[in-house]
């Protein structure tokens, strides 16, 4: 069954705090969530997650997005590639590097994770977001 909900929102950290700032300006309280025990930020139940790789411009404005996700809800899934050398889970690999002269033992442990969008709009994107 096909469902349209957004479970997400990512946003520069930045443009977190000015939506707070915005929010307490004019009395409204976004509200939290808590996603694997981390209390995070949340709108109307859907959380803002930091992410610090949506660029900030020099004007002091950004993008948010807005994911939808899962196969049965037509959004962004994961993938993970299988088969890898030395793969000690699907898409994790892990490899012995030695153990030095104090005993310790070095492993180098890598993942492989891709995404894929399964429909255009499983992803949308507020732009000129002013922080």
């Amino acid at each position: 069954m096909y469902h349209s909900q957004t479970r997400y929102l990512l946003a520069h950290p930045r443009a977190i705090a000015a939506i707070g700032r915005a929010c307490n300006a004019r009395g409204v309280h976004p509200g939290h969530t808590e996603i694997d025990g981390v209390r995070l930020h949340a709108w109307r139940g859907i959380p803002i997650l930091p992410c610090d790789k949506i660029p900030v411009a020099a004007d002091n404005t950004t993008s948010v997005l807005a994911m939808r996700t899962g196969q049965d809800d037509q959004g962004v899934v994961g993938l993970r590639q299988t088969g890898i050398p030395e793969e000690y889970e699907p898409g994790l690999n892990v490899r012995f590097m030695g153990i030095n002269e104090q005993a310790v033992i070095s492993y180098l442990v890598s993942t492989y994770f891709s995404a894929a969008v399964l429909v255009p709009d499983a992803l949308g994107i507020l732009e000129d977001v002013e922080i």
